[in-house]
């Protein structure tokens, strides 16, 4: 009767004890990839199941040497730097860290302090549209083309950088998927990559910055910043939501900024339809500290 007993109680604490969740490492992706299940398989077990991957240089290497494949290896870098930006219950706007959750925008990092820190950059909407080229426009009956021009108030930005290629960071909606006071800061279409952008340099006037966001002529109307006036940088996503933005030349003293694609309002054909463009901009200088 005695054993008996001790049988039931056993019985019952095993029943009573929790079945621990699984938990991916990197060891059970080699296995898996061993046991010949398919690239497809693996990713979808990677992004269903929680995670602790070691993704540093030498465990991609070692990864690698194992068979496991690229596609593989970028779904484990993934969930490892997602699961980074989530861990954290609060937003921080000054950390420079970039897998420390931010609230959405865009970002400088200010490497060249003393204590590096981020800083946000505020967007500035234009909705003032100024015309150049007029009298060329109409000498020429409309073969000359008319440009139209997004102007924002001042001659610099608040946000300065003394460095030539400064580093940014966006922060886009679905990076902050676990922040109860997130809000959608980028309106009611979503934006998911830097692609989305163009970094312009500004035209400084008597009490404002201008720069090219549309032409029109007899051929038609052209809306957005052109390709010659675009200046080229790289990016890489970190993580959900997550990119490190570089510019890929120094960039001279003077005044810039990322320019999120331009709309149009009204008319999408005809000077008009060039002429309702709306642009948000987020604005900084490159200026040299000592000279100041």
């Amino acid at each position: 009767m005695k054993k008996y007993c001790t049988a039931l109680a056993a019985a019952a604490a095993l029943v009573s004890t929790p079945v621990l969740a699984e938990t991916l490492d990197n060891s059970s992706i080699v296995q898996l990839v061993e046991v010949g299940l398919g690239e497809s398989a693996i990713i979808a077990k990677i992004e269903s199941t929680a995670a602790t991957f070691d993704v540093t240089t030498a465990d991609l290497i070692d990864l690698k040497a194992a068979g496991v494949p690229s596609n593989v290896i970028a779904a484990m870098i993934g969930k490892a730097n997602g699961a980074a930006v989530s861990n954290s219950a609060t937003a921080s706007l000054d950390s420079p860290d970039p897998m420390v959750p931010h609230p959405s925008g865009i970002y400088i990092l200010e490497d060249w302090l003393d204590t590096p820190k981020m800083e946000m950059i505020d967007a500035t909407t234009s909705n003032q549209t100024k015309t150049g080229g007029f009298l060329g426009y109409a000498l020429t009956g409309g073969l000359a083309s008319l440009s139209f021009k997004a102007a924002i108030p001042n001659r610099e930005a608040r946000v300065k950088s003394p460095k030539d290629q400064p580093t940014f960071y966006f922060y886009f909606d679905q990076a902050n998927a676990s922040l109860s006071d997130r809000g959608n800061f980028w309106g009611a279409n979503a934006v998911t990559s830097p692609a989305e952008f163009s970094l312009v340099r500004f035209k400084v006037k008597k009490n404002r910055r201008e720069a090219k966001v549309g032409s029109f002529n007899i051929g038609g109307a052209k809306t957005g910043v052109m390709e010659k006036d675009q200046i080229p940088f790289d990016y890489d996503r970190l993580a959900p939501g997550v990119f490190e933005v570089r510019p890929l030349q120094s960039l001279e003293e003077g005044e810039y900024g990322f320019i999120y694609s331009s709309s149009t309002g009204g008319s999408a054909i005809g000077m008009a339809g060039a002429g309702s463009t709306t642009s948000r901009i987020f604005d900084f200088s490159i200026k040299d500290a000592a000279a100041e």
